[in-house]
């Protein structure tokens, strides 16, 4: 699911103790995000920390601040939120499910960088694709699960 672009030597950097920060010269990485309807593109690319979702700003495209720091949360869990721009194109589902797949996305690409962030992200579960969808409608009913009144006479 991962792609790497160039075959650019990894160097580690000694930030933290607890997680290895990496920074890598012209490498693009990329991967896919599903979230309920929604498909996401997601490239991870060395820069400053731009978020851009379909051509537009995350702040312009998500009014929401919650669904902006479900977008983050990978980022800042590896600590590289300055130093990768993150360029997503969505499409399909709604604003929740847009940006669970753009989370789900950016977690896949930061894991195929380095195996500790792989680690770190599968302990907070932002690897799991959530694999809840809308329930189908059945027949003879109103919904999924709503049924026409019953009438006794």
């Amino acid at each position: 699911m991962v792609e790497v672009d160039s075959d650019v030597p990894v160097t580690p950097t000694t930030e933290s103790p607890s997680v290895s920060s990496v920074v890598v010269a012209d490498r693009i990485l990329s991967a896919t995000g599903r979230r309920k309807e929604s498909v996401a593109r997601v490239r991870l690319v060395p820069g400053n920390g731009a978020i851009r979702v379909n051509r537009r700003t995350c702040e312009d495209y998500f009014p929401r601040e919650t669904l902006r720091l479900a977008i983050k949360e990978p980022l800042l869990l590896t600590r590289l939120l300055g130093k990768y721009d993150v360029l997503a194109n969505v499409q399909g589902g709604g604003m929740t499910g847009q940006a669970g797949a753009i989370r789900l996305g950016i977690a896949r690409a930061l894991a195929g960088l380095d195996a500790a962030y792989r680690v770190s992200l599968r302990g907070a579960g932002l690897l799991t694709r959530d694999p809840r969808m809308k329930e189908r409608k059945k027949y003879g009913q109103k919904g999924a699960r709503k049924r026409f009144q019953w009438t006794k006479r």
